[in-house]
């Protein structure tokens, strides 16, 4: 661990650099464990028939055609195949270390260590009326001289599988609901404001800023996350930025729609008092 997020005095999750991980898990900082305020931890690292799903982190599985998602590669007419094309993310350092505030500097590496992007990150563990909230927002820069291509299984030609981005990997079943429809089949895919996911104990109500449609997985394995790149690459020309914002409730216990709802919502500038 290299620093934490705190709320009120508790850990509510634990940063890693990921630096120690085999190449082939595409080794690139992530948070967990992520707990609720009372201890609950909901997320999973290095499960069984995914150990490339590391808590809570940013990652794509196609930069410029290297692999920094980790596990096997889509490729076009071929299907998953494993190869030695796998890059990593770097924790450069900090430009802020605060409670409940860490703010990185990153950098998006092929095997050979060359720049496919520079990115700033901002986490931070804030006060809600359910239970608490992180909070991230991403910068990724194209430092190099070229374009630079973002793209997923999706552009590959794995169709729905455009995952890429934000990923929680959670560590049991639960079921995902918006406001208006539910389960794997009805919410993957969408572009609602808000998608719960609503485990034996604990909620989790993911609010993004920008209309990535949703990637979700109840049946194969429990995750959520946004597909950046659901049906064509994202392509990043030398100097700019593409940015993405996430909130997210962790919250004990379950929560209906309503309070879902109420949350996401919400002004995120009215907060609880509180934030230790």
């Amino acid at each position: 661990m290299i620093a934490d997020l705190r709320l009120g005095g508790a850990v509510v999750a634990e940063y890693h650099g990921g630096a120690e991980l085999p190449a082939h898990l595409g080794p690139r900082p992530h948070l967990h464990p992520v707990r609720t305020l009372r201890g609950t931890e909901v997320t999973a690292v290095r499960p069984a028939g995914h150990p490339w799903h590391l808590g809570f982190s940013l990652a794509a599985q196609d930069v410029d055609g290297w692999n920094l998602w980790g596990g096997a590669t889509y490729l076009r007419g071929r299907g998953y195949v494993h190869r030695a094309d796998h890059g990593r993310i770097e924790h450069l350092g900090f430009d802020a270390v605060r409670p409940n505030e860490l703010r990185q500097r990153l950098r998006w590496c092929a095997p050979d260590g060359s720049a496919l992007l520079d990115e700033r990150r901002r986490l931070q563990s804030l006060p809600a009326a359910d239970g608490w909230e992180l909070a991230v927002r991403t910068e990724l820069t194209n430092p190099t001289g070229r374009d630079v291509r973002i793209g997923s299984p999706a552009t590959n030609g794995r169709s729905g599988a455009g995952y890429g981005g934000f990923f929680w990997r959670l560590p049991g079943d639960g079921e995902a609901f918006t406001a208006d429809a539910a389960g794997e089949a009805e919410v993957h895919g969408s572009t609602a404001p808000w998608l719960a996911w609503a485990g034996r104990d604990h909620t989790l109500v993911f609010a993004a800023a920008e209309p990535d449609p949703w990637f979700v997985r109840t049946r194969d394995y429990p995750g959520v996350g946004g597909q950046l790149a659901p049906r064509e690459p994202v392509v990043l020309t030398p100097g700019a930025v593409l940015v993405r914002g996430l909130r997210v409730l962790v919250a004990d216990g379950e929560l209906d729609r309503a309070a879902a709802r109420r949350w996401a919502e919400t002004d995120p500038r009215e907060r609880v008092p509180g934030s230790g």
